[in-house]
């Protein structure tokens, strides 16, 4: 077993939560864990204790909880958590109403605005009352086109607390990808802004939102949030209201919070997109809630007053995961802009400036500070900071070496995984253990986490498999938007392994009890037949001064599969046999023969989702001449155009 990157002082031990849950059980149920090994397996062995007893731990606040806490739970899907429950998911949230700050937001060039407790509050109580007076009902679609804004989170809190499902979009989408997700959920009222600031410039998206608004034919309401301007002229958008004239005839009072089941819809997310028009995804407000307080309590170590910060837009699932952090008193820190505008220091800035105790971005976020040497340990005050989280993509190795060697020693490095379809996570961080250099730390509690080979039974420490979940958890979807019967719902997660959940990536248990993922497994490469997961190749192939980044795919050719890698240099170099050669060499030295690229072809660009991820499968069909079926899914379509046709792989 290898040595620790970094172990817990045993004060933060004692002083943890998940200490605290620990003793818990110990004193009211006489159940007692000699670590957090013990204390998992307990938690999906007998379900319904582990999320009755956290209930009532975490304090939630509900009309009533009920006397049945799971039924049908060996039905996957099909099982229902806490079936008699009634609340409502933004009474949780707001909570920790009170003078001091709920929300600091910082705008790309330097503007900041906070938000107290009673603020928002007050917003979300003016919100509720408006949309009941244009008689939306428990059910219908709230949609937000909007930058990751204070008034957002208001929004959202006000749309909850009378039942509505909120969805959402960040406002670089375009037109077409808004229309691909807001126009099968059919939303009665959209909020937008005028525009953004991105990269030194203001983006007037008021034009999109005009020809959005064309396409959403039972839209009754548009609201404009000045963002660039302070009065923007609407003229562009003849139906729409300013939302402080839409707020004007409705004072703050009490929130009008309605009391709804455990399975009422909270949320419609989307899949990426990237093979077809997105998937809707309807999740549950008591599993939302459940799911987000458990990871923000116990597996993150939020405490009251905690400034907890995720960099992300409004089009990945990681601001409705942030957003429910207030559910735990912390104070959400947002930000919306380029993470590396001026340059990649903005983001620490921040963090130092407010004392973050939560730091969490994408892997790719890290590992551009890597690339860009960027060293916060060096150049900021971080010593309030306690946690880094890590997702959206693999971290690799050299992303936690560069973490502790150039960020902070000592801080619980927690790479997590799970993603939009659960809106939780698998597997994550346990403030109250050590963190292996490239592992994500832990199965989550209540998520009986296992990785199964092709013919179903687990696959052996150290083996690869596929990454599932083998009992149902609170924040299964409730399906997919317009599946009457399920079917498409099925199909994406349990046709695999019946009654079990699927979630697409490639990983495997170390004998730590952490986990390594290597890739998404509908992406894994098979080489005369051996499968290999693309993560594997990218850890050695980044390791090179010269590359910034890469994607890798397998090409059919002559009857089998040929491993396919495309490399962006640093500006200003040119791919040649010297390179190639060394890029081989050390992929074989390092990973093994049947890893070795039998093509290296240098791009100006790398083809991503809006949150960040390299999309293979689009590079792969660019690659064999398919079709790709929706580009609006992509932050940067255009770079599929540098995979098509390469005479290389002719």
């Amino acid at each position: 077993m290898s040595e620790p990157m970094w172990t817990p002082s045993e004060a933060r031990v004692a002083s943890s939560n998940m200490r605290a849950f620990m003793d818990y059980q110990a004193e009211v149920h006489g159940r007692e864990f000699e670590d957090y090994r013990a204390l998992h397996a307990w938690s999906v062995e007998d379900q319904a204790a582990f999320w009755s007893d956290f209930w009532d731990w975490s304090e939630v606040i509900a009309e009533t909880k009920g006397d049945r806490i799971l039924i049908d739970g060996d039905k996957m899907p099909g099982a229902q958590y806490f079936p008699d429950a009634k609340l409502n998911f933004a009474e949780n949230l707001l909570r920790h109403a009170s003078e001091g700050p709920a929300l600091i937001f910082r705008r790309e060039d330097g503007m900041e605005r906070t938000m107290s407790g009673d603020e928002l509050e007050a917003i979300a109580s003016r919100v509720a009352q408006a949309l009941l007076a244009m008689g939306v009902e428990p059910g219908d679609r709230v949609a937000a086109y909007l930058p990751n804004i204070p008034e957002s989170v208001a929004c959202m809190a006000g749309a909850a607390a009378i039942g509505a499902v909120w969805t959402s979009c960040s406002p670089d989408f375009g037109v077409q990808g808004v229309l691909d997700r807001f126009g099968q959920i059919e939303p009665k009222v959209m909020l937008t802004v005028d525009g953004y600031v991105y990269a030194g410039k203001g983006q007037d998206i008021r034009e999109k939102v005009a020809e959005v608004v064309a396409g959403l034919p039972k839209l009754e309401k548009l609201v404009v949030i000045p963002f660039l301007e302070n009065r923007p002229d609407l003229k562009a958008l003849p139906d729409a209201e300013l939302f402080d004239t839409w707020l004007a005839d409705f004072p703050a009072g009490p929130v009008p919070y309605k009391q709804l089941p455990f399975d009422h819809p909270l949320y419609i997310l989307y899949s990426s997109g990237t093979t077809g028009v997105p998937k809707c995804i309807v999740h549950c407000a008591g599993g939302v809630l459940l799911q987000h307080l458990k990871e923000h309590i116990l597996h993150v170590d939020v405490k009251l007053g905690d400034r907890l910060f995720y960099f992300t837009t409004m089009g990945w699932m990681l601001w409705n995961w942030l957003t429910t952090g207030l559910a735990s008193g912390a104070t959400l820190m947002l930000y919306d802009g380029s993470p590396f505008h001026p340059n990649g220091n903005v983001l620490w800035d921040y963090a130092a400036d407010h004392k973050f105790k939560v730091f969490g971005a994408s892997a790719k976020f890290i590992e551009g500070c890597q690339k860009g040497g960027i060293t916060p340990a060096t150049t900021h005050d971080l010593s309030e900071l306690k946690t880094i989280l890590s997702t959206g993509s693999v971290l690799l190795p050299e992303g936690f070496d560069y973490v502790y060697e150039h960020v902070k020693e000592d801080v619980c490095l927690a790479s997590i995984a799970g993603g939009t379809d659960l809106v939780a996570c698998l597997v994550g961080g346990d403030p109250t253990n050590a963190v292996y250099r490239g592992e994500i730390q832990a199965p989550m509690l209540g998520m009986d986490t296992a990785t199964l080979l092709e013919d179903g039974t687990r696959a052996p420490v150290g083996e690869k498999g596929e990454l599932c979940c083998l009992k149902p958890c609170p924040s299964l979807p409730l399906g997919f938007w317009d599946d009457p019967d399920g079917s498409r719902y099925h199909a994406a997660y349990y046709d695999v392994y019946p009654n079990i959940w699927r979630h697409g990536d490639y990983a495997a248990f170390t004998e730590t009890g952490g986990m390594v993922i290597y890739g998404r497994s509908d992406a894994t490469l098979n080489p005369g037949g051996v499968r290999i997961g693309t993560a594997e190749i990218y850890r050695q192939v980044e390791q090179l001064d010269e590359v910034v980044e890469s994607i890798v795919i397998g090409q059919e050719w002559q009857g089998d599969t040929r491993v396919v890698l495309f490399v962006r240099l640093r500006d200003g170099l040119t791919l040649d046999d010297d390179l190639i050669q060394r890029i081989r060499s050390h992929v074989r030295q390092h990973a093994s023969p049947r890893h070795v690229p039998a093509k290296v072809v240098q791009v100006q660009d790398i083809p991503r989702t809006r949150s960040g991820k390299i999309v293979e499968l689009a590079v792969r069909d660019m690659v064999h001449g398919r079709p790709i079926k929706n580009k609006e899914a992509l932050d940067n379509p255009e770079t599929l155009d540098h995979f098509r046709d390469r005479p290389e792989l002719a």
